[in-house]
């Protein structure tokens, strides 16, 4: 199999950007919605001028902004990718791209019109996250969806040609179970820390389990 991509999300800190800007991900995200890891573009602005991280491309959450907020977070924030995670139209996806001309990844929550969803966002969309919604949390509750369901997710988005990365409830524990469905991506926030921060002991766990799957393949 291919190498996953990887992106850790939730940071909240400049000591998490510098455990994350040491790892093998490939994009960094952090929070701009009501969360207990929401950051300010300020803090962030002054993270990632004191920390290297590389070639890693950075995503910015948003759940239900305005466009407006969005503008005045990029203002800030020097995004790659902008991830809506709440329950946005097609419209309002096409006038982000539009206004930022930056990828725009929509966040699915697994459900029983998750599939029909993301096929609503086809040509679109430049990427997905599938998720699990609980309650009123949107997203990094650390629970798992039914992961039998992934291959249909993983097969609409190679149909579109973009990036499919499955989130919520992965850790070390799990993450070989996850590779085995050949996924594009994986998506980890409360999955790499211990005592609410980034853990790079964690990370090497994970990313090795990496390793190893993709190697056993080749």
């Amino acid at each position: 199999m291919p190498e996953p991509l990887i992106k850790y999300c939730g940071n909240k800190s400049l000591r998490d950007v510098q455990v994350v800007a040491k790892s093998k991900a490939h994009y960094i995200g952090f929070i701009f919605a009501n969360s207990k890891r929401k950051v300010s573009p300020s803090d962030v602005n002054k993270w990632l001028r004191q920390v290297d991280i590389r070639d890693k491309k950075t995503v910015g959450i948003f759940v239900n902004a305005e466009l407006k907020e969005i503008e005045e977070v990029l203002a800030k924030v020097p995004l790659s990718v902008i991830q809506c995670h709440g329950t946005e139209s097609v419209d309002f996806i096409k006038q982000v791209k539009n206004k930022t001309s930056l990828h725009v990844w929509k966040v699915i929550h697994h459900n029983e019109q998750g599939l029909q969803m993301m096929k609503e966002f086809a040509g679109v969309a430049d990427g997905y996250v599938v998720d699990t919604k609980v309650a009123n949390i949107w997203g990094g509750s650390g629970i798992s969806f039914d992961w039998k369901s992934i291959p249909l997710y993983q097969h609409e988005a190679r149909k579109q040609r973009v990036p499919c990365f499955i989130a919520g409830g992965i850790g070390p524990d799990n993450i070989e179970n996850l590779l085995h469905y050949d996924i594009d991506g994986f998506d980890i926030s409360s999955g790499i820390e211990l005592d609410g921060k980034k853990d790079h002991i964690i990370i090497q766990t994970i990313e090795k389990w990496v390793d190893t799957c993709v190697e056993r393949t080749k």
